[in-house]
């Protein structure tokens, strides 16, 4: 199995997610936890919130149309797994995201960005559980 890492699209992808997580605190002093913002577009509440809520989440979903317009074609897109091994992963990420009281975004690029010590430690733990897939997966199952 190879990975293509592209590093320059990698850190222009970072520089811009913190841009939004940056902007999006000191505008709206608002997280930008991905699964947050979704979660709440599925409750009833303040028409403000749930607009600003669903402008991010356009936003996100705009991606691969701009890319389009900007290269002219559609953005490659593999998936070496089943549908169904989809689907579990989807479902065990939304596991952890309850229990972890919030995703990679939310933690990873806010939380540890305002020194918080559960954020800290819930990227840690995801964080270390990556790493410990990808070594089991890699090389001792050997997909």
């Amino acid at each position: 199995m190879t990975t293509d890492f592209t590093p320059l699209s990698a850190l222009a992808g970072g520089a811009l997610i913190g841009l939004a997580a940056v902007l999006l605190m000191g505008l709206h002093g608002r997280i930008m936890g991905a699964t947050g913002i979704l979660g709440g577009l599925l409750r009833a509440g303040d028409a403000r919130d749930w607009a600003l809520r669903a402008a991010i989440v356009a936003g996100m979903a705009a991606g691969p149309l701009a890319y389009f317009l900007v290269a002219g074609s559609a953005p490659a897109i593999s998936q070496p797994v089943s549908l169904a091994e989809i689907i579990l992963g989807g479902l065990i990420v939304g596991l952890g995201v309850s229990y972890g009281g919030g995703c990679t975004s939310g933690h990873g690029v806010c939380g540890i960005a305002r020194f918080s010590r559960r954020s800290l430690v819930a990227t840690a733990c995801f964080m270390t559980t990556a790493i410990a897939t990808v070594f089991v997966v890699r090389h001792v199952l050997g997909a």
